[in-house]
C-alpha cells in the first residue's frame, strides 16, 4: 500500500477512514482518524420482517440504501475531511443472493432466521460431527450454510454471499466478488485449518461452491469505490470484518496495555469472544472461529446470544415502554428483580445451550412483584446469558478482565449487574460504536499507520459490588431453574 499517495498532507484537511457498520436494525457510518477519534457519524434505520414463524428477512436494496444514507450523513458533517480509505464491519451469517446483472435475487435471510432447522436436523451424524470438527461451529440453522441452500433453491441466484460480500460488490460497482475470511468462518462451509471452502460440507448442504465468493484476507486490497456518493471514485477499500470480530480488534487497538483480553459486545444479539491460538481447539456449546486474517490468523472462541437488546426491546414493548433505554431506566429504580426471572428465548436460545425449541418465560412472579422488578429481570437476563457463555469458555477464570462494548454499555445497571454476576471487572469502552472503530483501526494498519489512541478513549472500569459474592450463587441458581422451565434441561453431573 502506497501510504504517501493515499494520505493527504494538507494541514487544513483531516485524514479519516470512512467506516461503514452494517447492523441488523440500522447502518452507521463513522469518520475515524488515526487516534481512533470519531470525527463525524451518520446512521439510517433498516427494516426487518417476520413473514412466517422462524423466518426473519430484510431487503437487500434497502440494506444498501441505508449504508449510503448513513455515509452521506457523516460526510456532509465534515467537508474538511479527506477519506483515505473505506472499512466495513457487518452483521454476520445473514446471506444475500444476486443475479448476473448484480441485482438482488431474493431477500436477505437473517442470521436470526431458523428456516434451515429441518435441513440441519436431517443431516447424518457424521456430517454434523464434520461440521464441528472442520468449521468449529455447531450444526445449527443460525449459521449461513442452510440459508445459502434455501436461497439457491428458492431464487437460483448467480452469486451468493454474506452481507460483507454484498456490500463490497456494491461499493466496487460489481468489480469485487469476495468474502472476508472471518465472515466465511461463520458459514459452516470454511475449513478453519486450511481457510478454504470445504467441498464435502458444501455438497452435504447442497450449496454450489461456484456461486460463493473468493475467500479474502481481512485487510488489504479489496478494490476501489465506484459510485458511492460523497466519496471519490477509486478510494481504496482497506479492511472488512464481521461486526463481532471488529469489536475485538477495536478493543485491543484502543487498550493496547491490556493485551489478549476477551470481550462482550451488546447489540441486538450479543457476542462473547475469548482469543485462542489454536484452530483445532473446541469447547462444548461455543464456536471456534476465525477472528481475522491479517498475516497470521487470529482465532477465538465465541458464544452468541440470540436475544440481548432484542429481548429487552420485546420486554419494553410488553410493559408499554418505548424502548430498551426506558426499560433500563425503570430497572434502575429497584436494586434487584426479587424472585422474577426473564428468559428471552423468543426464537430458541443460543450458546452454550443451543436449544431452538426453548421458549421465552417470565417466572417467579408474586403478588408483590413490581413492573420495575420485571424490568430489572430483563436487564439481568442479558447478564445471565453472558455468564453462561463465560462459564463455559473460561471455567478456570484465566481472564479476570473482559472488555465490554456496544450500545447497551450505556446502561450502568446492566454493566454493574454483569460485573456482579461474573465476579470480574469490566473494561467498558469509551466508544459506543466499537465495531466500526475496530474496522477503521485495521484499515489504518493496512496503510502502515498503527492506531495511536487518544487519551479520552481509555475504557472505564466497572468492578463487582462489595456484596456481589454473597448474592451471586442464589441469583445464578434462580436463572438455571428458569432455564429448565424454558426448555433447557439440566446437565447430568
Amino acid at each position: 500500500m502506497h501510504v504517501q499517495s493515499l494520505l493527504n498532507r494538507n494541514a487544513e484537511m483531516a485524514n479519516a477512514i470512512l467506516a461503514l457498520d452494517q447492523g441488523t436494525t440500522s447502518s452507521k457510518a463513522l469518520l475515524v482518524d488515526a487516534s481512533g477519534t470519531v470525527l463525524a457519524s451518520g446512521s439510517a434505520p433498516l427494516g426487518i420482517s417476520f413473514p412466517a414463524p422462524g423466518r426473519v428477512e430484510q431487503d437487500a436494496d434497502d440494506l444498501w440504501d441505508s449504508v449510503v444514507r448513513a455515509a452521506s450523513e457523516a460526510l456532509v458533517k465534515r467537508p474538511d475531511v479527506v477519506v483515505v480509505g473505506v472499512a466495513v464491519s457487518n452483521q454476520r451469517e445473514s446471506v444475500v443472493g444476486w443475479d448476473a446483472a448484480g441485482d438482488a435475487a431474493g431477500p436477505v435471510v437473517s442470521w436470526q432466521d431458523a428456516r434451515g432447522a429441518d435441513a440441519i436436523d436431517a443431516l447424518p451424524a457424521d456430517v454434523r460431527a464434520a461440521i464441528r470438527a472442520r468449521t468449529g461451529l455447531e450444526a445449527n440453522p443460525a449459521y449461513s450454510a442452510s440459508k445459502f441452500a434455501w436461497l439457491q433453491r428458492a431464487h437460483d441466484p448467480a452469486r451468493m454471499g454474506t452481507v460483507d460480500a454484498w456490500l463490497v460488490h456494491r461499493l466496487t460497482g460489481g468489480a469485487t466478488f469476495a468474502i472476508e475470511a472471518g465472515n466465511a468462518s461463520r458459514t459452516q462451509l470454511l475449513d478453519l485449518g486450511s481457510l478454504a471452502w470445504d467441498a464435502d460440507l458444501a455438497a452435504a448442504f447442497g450449496v454450489d461452491l461456484a456461486r460463493l465468493p473468493e475467500v479474502h484476507a481481512s485487510a488489504g486490497d479489496w478494490g476501489r469505490t465506484l459510485g458511492l456518493p460523497g466519496v471519490p471514485d477509486g478510494t481504496p477499500i482497506l479492511a472488512v470484518l464481521g461486526d463481532s470480530h471488529a469489536a475485538l480488534f477495536g478493543h485491543w487497538a484502543l487498550a493496547p496495555d491490556v493485551p489478549g483480553a476477551g470481550k462482550v459486545t451488546y447489540g441486538t444479539g450479543s457476542s462473547t469472544m475469548i482469543p485462542t491460538p489454536d484452530a483445532a481447539s473446541r469447547v462444548d456449546g461455543v464456536s471456534t472461529t476465525l477472528a481475522w486474517l491479517d498475516g497470521a490468523p487470529q482465532y477465538a472462541y465465541e458464544g452468541n446470544i440470540l436475544y440481548a437488546g432484542a429481548g429487552l426491546n420485546w420486554l419494553a414493548a410488553t410493559l408499554g415502554l418505548p424502548d430498551a433505554a426506558a426499560l433500563g431506566a425503570l430497572a434502575a429504580t429497584t436494586p434487584d428483580p426479587g424472585t422474577a426471572v426473564f428468559v428471552p428465548a423468543l426464537n430458541g436460545i443460543g450458546s452454550p445451550w443451543w436449544r431452538p425449541d426453548a421458549v421465552g418465560t417470565l417466572t417467579g412472579l408474586t403478588a408483590s412483584t413490581t413492573r420495575a422488578q420485571v424490568a430489572r429481570a430483563g436487564i439481568d437476563s442479558v447478564a445471565h446469558q453472558v455468564c453462561d457463555i463465560v462459564d463455559a469458555l473460561d471455567p478456570g477464570r484465566a481472564f479476570p478482565l473482559l472488555h465490554a462494548g456496544g450500545g447497551a454499555t450505556a446502561s450502568e445497571v446492566l454493566m454493574q449487574s454483569q460485573a456482579d454476576l461474573l465476579g470480574r471487572t469490566l473494561l467498558v469502552s469509551a466508544v459506543a460504536d466499537i465495531s466500526p472503530v475496530g474496522a477503521a483501526a485495521l484499515a489504518w494498519r493496512a496503510l502502515g499507520v498503527p492506531l495511536a489512541p487518544a487519551a479520552g478513549l481509555v475504557p472505564r472500569l466497572v468492578h463487582p459490588s462489595a456484596d456481589a459474592d454473597a448474592r451471586r450463587a442464589a441469583a445464578r441458581e434462580s436463572w438455571r431453574d428458569a432455564l429448565v422451565r424454558a426448555g433447557v434441561p439440566r446437565l447430568q453431573t
